[in-house]
């Protein structure tokens, strides 16, 4: 009988190395070969150093590990220190490499993507604070950072932005978000746009919201239709890119559905086996009034433009998920898994209905 050790020391020695060939060699103009070695996975070297900025946030963080599960060693710039320990382990030793970052602060951008050939722009936020107002964050700070990018001869740069971007919005968040965009084809024309619809996962401030939360959902009546989509497969498509020479342009990548929020605070009720909730529809002055109110707390609760954003549907656009090499997924299929968590012990499952006696 073979001990494990050996057994493990015979499986290596049967592993038959890859040889190198010619399509493991990338030459991107003005910067260094790209060298693939091993065989594909996590301990294999894809030769791409890429930057992701916003790597902390809802998607930024499935981004990383995808990347980082190609063998790609990937610059991870956090601002606080315990926001990004989670991330290190998604690569192997020395892939995942932390720099700390100031979105003002262009040396520190430059240093952060110095080394990279693709560049990630995830940096959002959906409320403002007494630091960061939209503008700040979604206009000045996503045109400097492309701006660093060209001038330090990034040869992609991709930058996210939302579905509903639109300088004629009625939200602020989406007219930042379209001032964003343009701002960055300014300083970087060949950027990648990536528009995705609202995102759903484990963190997401959406379904677990729903759960919640389902009063705020239930402004308009419930009848605002959106296309909500995986986070999973909105990482997919950024991972893809990266094997993508040149992809100028937009990117529209809705969800597969439209759905009314109606429709998803049922499906929420169904998997939750809670009661749908009974409280009246807030009058959108009265929400309003409320969400101004609850700006004067320190944490982010919800506010205005969010308010407004509940009354508005989602464009309709083509999707183009061909490009990216993806399928989207419907959000019936993966609800379950975030929102089992909200059963209660009275009803953590389905009670049995038996059928009426025939007489």
């Amino acid at each position: 009988m073979f001990s494990k050790s050996q057994l493990l020391r015979v499986q290596r020695a049967a592993v038959v190395q890859r040889k190198r060939a010619l399509h493991d060699l990338v030459t991107l103009p003005g910067r260094k070969p790209i060298i693939s070695q091993g065989t594909p996975g996590y301990s294999a070297v894809s030769g791409h150093v890429v930057t992701v900025f916003g790597c902390t946030g809802f998607l930024g963080r499935y981004l990383v590990s995808k990347l980082a599960r190609m063998g790609t060693q990937v610059i991870v710039p956090y601002r606080e220190e315990d926001e990004k320990r989670h991330l290190k382990p998604m690569g192997d030793l020395g892939q995942i490499v932390p720099m700390e970052w100031d979105i003002r602060n262009e040396e520190q951008i430059a240093e952060c993507l110095r080394h990279s050939d693709i560049v990630y722009n995830l940096v959002g936020r959906d409320y403002e604070t007494k630091n960061f107002k939209s503008a700040d964050v979604h206009v000045a700070g996503a045109e400097r950072v492309a701006k660093v990018a060209a001038e330090s001869g990034v040869q992609r740069f991709v930058h996210l932005s939302h579905l509903n971007a639109s300088p004629d919005s009625r939200s602020m968040f989406y007219r930042t978000k379209a001032e964003g965009e343009e701002r960055v084809k300014d300083v970087f024309p060949n950027a990648t746009i990536v528009r995705p619809g609202s995102m759903f996962g484990y963190e997401d401030k959406f379904l677990n919201n729903m759960a919640i939360w389902p009063i705020w959902w239930k402004l308009n009546h419930g009848e605002t239709k959106i296309r909500p989509v995986h986070v999973m497969d909105v990482a997919q498509a950024l991972a893809n890119l990266m094997a993508i020479p040149q992809l100028p342009g937009t990117l529209s990548l809705p969800g597969p559905r439209t759905l009314s929020f109606e429709y998803l605070l049922d499906l929420v009720s169904s998997l939750t086996y809670n009661p749908p909730s009974r409280a009246p529809v807030v009058p959108k002055r009265i929400a309003l009034a409320v969400a101004k109110a609850a700006q004067a707390a320190w944490w982010p609760l919800i506010s205005p433009d969010e308010v407004e954003r509940r009354y508005m549907d989602d464009v309709t656009v083509a999707g183009d998920w061909e490009a990216v090499g993806v399928i989207p997924d419907e959000i019936e299929n993966h609800a379950i898994t975030y929102l089992r968590r909200y059963r209660s012990a009275d009803n953590f499952q389905r009670p049995v209905v038996f059928p009426s006696r025939l007489t």
